[in-house]
């Protein structure tokens, strides 16, 4: 996908502190990569941990000078490490458009943002997004590969879901609007954009309880509400399960996911690539023999 973004040197800095950089910051099968790679995941831990004590009022009280000059701190090193990315990279603008450089740059805008608008740098916990790195660190690619599965099963099933929601939405407006005549203003539901959140909160089964039907018509409605939201609570949960088990058996099926390797001892076809052993009885097979 181009939004994952693959970086690529300047074949014309194929030397030079350019390429040392460049091999520093993005590869990760290196030992000075690696320790790059550790060290930033080690501050982006840090700095999610301070930035959370700082919420803390009474921290917040007796140490607010020190954790917003530690806020500032890494955020400075996070602008640094983000200007390097730019600069040793083929085309800046593809890291900037794409997933790892969206993440990156929403890891330090939120203080900048702070000083036209003071409180958002609460939104710095962004940076625990940057901790996905690990899967690519660690070469945990089997959980990259499963990941995606599961957001192509989440594409695939859009329209459907899309519907569903269309469906939920036009629910919620007619029974807004009749909560809104049968128990009206003076019991709390003062607009039919009230009555909606009402009829959403109910079908969700949350029951906040800040609004409730006084009258028996009223309750009688909530009843029903509440009977359909049961009801249909588990669709998109089912069009999901179905888009993935879909998904999951295609590629099962898929011409290079088993091969053909006969069992000498029963004769079972099919099995996985690297399986070393045959799934029926047991016995080596051919390739695996020695």
């Amino acid at each position: 996908m181009r939004l994952l973004f693959t970086p690529q040197l300047n074949p014309a800095t194929e030397t030079g502190w350019r390429r040392r950089w460049f091999d520093i910051i993005f590869r990760h099968d290196t030992a000075p990569s690696r320790n790059f790679d550790l060290l930033l995941i080690v501050a982006i831990s840090v700095s999610v941990v301070v930035i959370m004590l700082d919420s803390d009022p009474w921290l917040h009280i007796d140490h607010a000078r020190v954790l917003y000059a530690i806020e500032w701190g890494f955020t400075l090193l996070f602008t640094l490490e983000y200007v390097m990315r730019l600069l040793v990279v083929r085309r800046p603008w593809r890291y900037v458009l794409s997933f790892w450089g969206i993440i990156d740059l929403l890891s330090i805008l939120p203080t900048y943002l702070s000083l036209l608008f003071p409180g958002s740098q609460a939104l710095l916990v962004v940076r625990v997004l940057r901790m996905l790195r690990l899967f690519r660190i660690l070469k945990l690619t089997q959980y990259v590969e499963e990941s995606g599965a599961l957001i192509s099963a989440l594409w695939r099933s859009r329209r459907k879901i899309f519907l569903f929601v269309v469906a939920l939405l036009t629910m919620a407006v007619i029974f807004g609007a009749l909560m809104f005549v049968i128990e009206g203003p003076e019991r709390g539901f003062s607009t039919i954009p009230t009555g909606m959140y009402w009829a959403i909160v109910t079908m969700a089964t949350v029951g906040y309880g800040d609004l409730s039907p006084q009258t028996p018509a009223g309750r009688f409605i909530a009843s029903v509400l509440i009977l359909i939201g049961y009801s249909i609570i588990a669709v998109p949960t089912g069009i999901y399960t179905a888009e993935l088990a879909s998904s999951l058996r295609e590629a099962s099926h898929a011409p290079d996911h088993h091969d053909h390797r006969g069992c000498p001892e029963c004769g079972l076809e099919g099995h996985d690539p690297d399986a070393q052993h045959c799934r029926g009885c047991g016995h080596r097979l051919p390739s695996a023999m020695g």
